[in-house]
């Protein structure tokens, strides 16, 4: 940080500081028993106020974290310029042991944080300068910021610079969609920023996927109270699709006389058929798996990652596997050109209903909740206005929460709220506070050098992606009361992709 920053950063605090005195003094005076102003309720006030004097601790900790980045790069580089050129490598680890200890013992921490510390403050000052500015304003937490420095590791300064921009410029090409990333809890944020990361690495996901598979394995990892972990590091669509047999053979057995929880279930089952096969009683599912593949990738004339639900991008190869090896239907998703949004669902083979559900998984791709994973195929569909309170079954109208946050909305206040074709709902709290959606980071697609269709003079036509406004939508279905799916603007897909 420069030092104009470290002023900035020093004058929101100063100003943090005062609207936390007003928060505690807005508590404090109803705790005193002191008169709310007319038609104010004291009690929702002493709530507000304790909800807004949270959001004001939560930028003050990030502008201290910056701070903290700021001082620890400092004496990093202070201690450096001190000391005398090293005569050896064994020289050089010394005095970065030495600096470790000494930050380490400051802060009272181990040296292992104290490192940790001064590696992500090299990496802020150094190489994302977007990140740090923004820890600075109080936008981003720390956590958030410590995802940055994870997820940009190994990557070029120019890769780097991408993902960040990505996230935290506006202006930024094909900046990421919906709520910023500061409104992102850390979880949802660093699969959103691994997620980009593996679709645009400079290495192919291909070549990464190939050397990760060599290192697949099963550990066991004792624990206490005689219990022990056991993980199993395999390719990621046989993870998921061992997750969602387990979880549905789970569900099967869930009832009024069954005492355990889905998540005790669901480890029971695996295990049982791990030590002895597919038993009498316990239900054997198929697994359930939703890919989305670019159709160049998927005819194997471009490398464009494919989509697992409930994962991310995987290599074109393992798609290309599951469609040939397990897929009993196939779902075609034509998306727009121009940004990689999905346009039309195929509906030749599916009645509308399920066309809807198919949209809806991939409007959503999980819970629309703040902050909730629970990926979609494990959702239910669900009206966001009721249909007794005159709401219709449009696309619009629709989200796909999971069960507790399902049970949330018709147990509580909170509302899902602006939900469009391309953009699942917001929600709006008890308080009144309003939460915006989590977007999915769609992309234009990559077109082949030769797509496969040639024109008349034998060379490769130019095609360029529609500029004017989208065809209207077609007539309604039964019980709609708004078209659910737009009419396709490229009817003729499959003659240009022929060979």
């Amino acid at each position: 940080m420069e030092s104009s920053a470290v002023a900035e950063t020093l004058e929101a605090m100063a100003a943090s500081f005062v609207a936390l005195a007003a928060c505690a003094g807005r508590v404090d005076g109803n705790a005193a028993g002191n008169v709310a102003p007319a038609g104010a309720d004291p009690l929702q006030n002493e709530a507000d106020a304790c909800l807004d004097g949270m959001a004001e601790v939560g930028g003050l900790e990030a502008r201290l974290a910056a701070l903290k980045v700021h001082f620890a790069a400092g004496y990093a580089h202070a201690a450096a310029a001190l000391a005398a050129p090293a005569g050896s490598p064994q020289e050089c680890t010394a005095r970065e042991m030495a600096v470790t200890a000494e930050v380490a013992c400051v802060l009272t921490v181990s040296e292992r944080s104290a490192a940790a510390l001064l590696a992500d403050a090299a990496t802020l000052t150094e190489g994302l300068p977007l990140t740090l500015a923004a820890l600075g304003a109080g936008t981003i937490s720390w956590q958030h910021a410590r995802v940055m420095c994870d997820e940009t590791s190994g990557l070029d300064p120019a890769a780097a610079a991408a993902l960040e921009a990505h996230f935290l410029d506006p202006a930024a090409p094909f900046a990421a969609r919906g709520c910023p990333a500061g409104e992102l809890v850390p979880g949802r944020f660093r699969a959103k920023a691994r997620s980009w990361r593996e679709r645009h690495h400079p290495v192919s996901i291909e070549a990464r996927h190939r050397k990760g598979a060599k290192e697949r394995r099963l550990e066991l990892v004792p624990d206490r109270d005689g219990m022990a972990w056991l993980s199993a590091y395999v390719s990621a669509d046989v993870a998921a699709g061992v997750w969602s047999r387990a979880t549905d053979a789970a569900r099967a057995l869930q009832g009024p006389a069954e005492a355990r929880t889905l998540t005790q279930l669901r480890a029971d089952v695996a295990t049982s058929w791990l030590l002895g096969g597919v038993v009498e009683g316990t239900p054997s599912p198929r697994a359930q798996v939703l890919v989305t593949v670019p159709v160049f990738s998927l005819l194997g004339v471009a490398t464009e990652p494919a989509t697992l639900d409930g994962y991310g991008p995987i290599p074109p190869s393992m798609a290309r596997r599951l469609v040939a090896d397990g897929a009993t239907s196939l779902m075609r998703v034509l998306t727009d050109p121009r940004s990689g949004a999905p346009l039309e669902i195929g509906r030749t083979s599916y009645p509308v209903p399920n066309a809807m559900r198919q949209w809806l998984r991939l409007r959503d791709g999980r819970c629309p909740f703040p902050g909730c994973n629970n990926h979609s195929l494990d959702n239910e569909a669900d009206h966001l206005l009721a249909w007794s309170d005159g709401g219709g079954t449009g696309i619009s109208n629709l989200g796909q929460p999971c069960r507790k946050h399902h049970r949330l909305k018709h147990s509580s206040r909170w509302k899902p709220v602006g939900a469009t074709k391309d953009q699942p709902p917001g929600w709006i709290s008890p308080s009144g506070r309003s939460y915006p959606s989590e977007q999915q980071d769609w992309e234009p697609p990559h077109w082949p050098d030769h797509p496969g269709i040639a024109g008349e003079d034998g060379e490769d036509p130019e095609w360029e992606p529609p500029t004017g406004p989208d065809k209207p939508a077609g007539a309604a279905g039964p019980g709609e009361t708004e078209p659910p799916l737009p009419v396709d603007p490229f009817p003729d897909w499959e003659l240009f992709i022929a060979a």
